[in-house]
């Protein structure tokens, strides 16, 4: 069986050629198994790209190279390299060492169970105490805002079947999330349980302000947001009127009471709730018109140079023509 193991590269020089060396010789003992590598750089600073090169020179015909013209993300770029995958089984994992090779073999032994995707879910997170809290407040919200499997956790350490990967390529959005894109295609999903290990070579490349983008493309995926709006507007409404038929009672009751900060605070609830209302249905409308017609590129390829391809710069070599001689 082949997997084909995706991998976006950014800043990772010092640590994606050990990625490379771990999984051939990961898969070198494991009977009945072959693989493949597609190494996207989503346009580093550092020399990623020219060590991704020298990967595929030392496994020839085993690793794809994919180099963006941007940085478009982690998630877009993976999505880049979803498109020249050719396994039956697909691994998305991080490229720096946090995630090691030899666990892939408890994603495979775990689909053999029938799953369509396994994901890894860490034993003890290995980042810095503010992302792990951040960490854990997205995968509440997610959890009760984006339709998914309950009890099903989701990390970049993943496992998918080929035909899962064929649809979620077909997403033409501006703000791809791999992982909503999979609850979105099945709900035969499964967690195991994987050691993260320590960051061995530099920090994490992804901000707060990374963070919170990659966060909010929810959006896409959910109409929930634009639901409580309209909710919101109900219950201003509501609060209105009632707050209205309260001063009035008052009023009729006891002529003396001044009720003009409370009509005013009224007609604030009142004309703020519709406010809501209207906004959540333009937006509805809005959301669905512009994530249907924005013509953003998800991620543009510079160069690819795939595992059977030979490179232009060597020269084809020919045999020698008997007659020659």
């Amino acid at each position: 069986m082949l997997v084909s193991i995706v991998i976006p590269c950014y800043n990772s020089e010092k640590t994606i050629g050990m990625v490379a060396d771990q999984c051939m010789e990961c898969f070198s003992g494991w009977e009945g198994y072959e693989c493949e590598m597609i190494l996207v750089n989503d346009h580093s600073r550092d020399d990623t790209y020219a060590e991704i090169l020298k990967c595929r020179d030392r496994y020839p015909g085993k690793i794809t190279a994919i180099n963006l013209a941007k940085n478009f993300g982690q998630h877009a770029a993976i999505l880049a390299g979803l498109h020249y995958v050719s396994g039956e089984l697909i691994v998305g994992m991080d490229d720096d060492l946090q995630n090691r090779p030899e666990q892939i073999r408890l994603f495979l032994d775990k689909m053999q169970e029938g799953y369509d995707v396994v994901f890894g879910i860490y034993r003890k997170r290995r980042f810095n105490p503010i992302k792990n809290l951040f960490g854990k407040i997205s995968q509440f919200l997610l959890f009760h805002l984006v339709d998914r499997p309950r009890g099903i956790e989701m990390s970049s350490f993943w496992c998918a079947r080929d035909f899962v990967v064929r649809e979620i390529r077909k997403y033409n959005g501006n703000d791809a999330f791999v992982q909503l894109l999979f609850a979105r295609t099945t709900d035969n999903m499964a967690d195991i349980t994987v050691e993260h290990y320590a960051r061995e070579y530099g920090r994490s490349n992804y901000t707060f302000r990374k963070g919170l983008k990659l966060f909010m493309t929810f959006m896409d995926y959910s109409s929930i947001p634009l639901r409580v709006s309209n909710i919101l507007g109900i219950l201003f409404s509501a609060a209105g009127f009632i707050a209205t038929i309260v001063v009035i009672i008052r009023k009729l009751l006891d002529p003396t009471i001044q009720t003009g900060w409370s009509s005013l605070m009224c007609l604030m609830l009142i004309v703020s709730g519709m406010l809501f209302l209207m906004l959540g249905i333009m937006g509805e409308y809005i959301g669905k018109l512009v994530n249907s017609s924005s013509g953003k590129p998800l991620y543009v390829i510079r160069e690819v140079r795939e595992a059977s391809q030979r490179d232009a710069e060597e020269p084809e070599k020919e045999e020698d023509d008997p007659s020659d001689t």
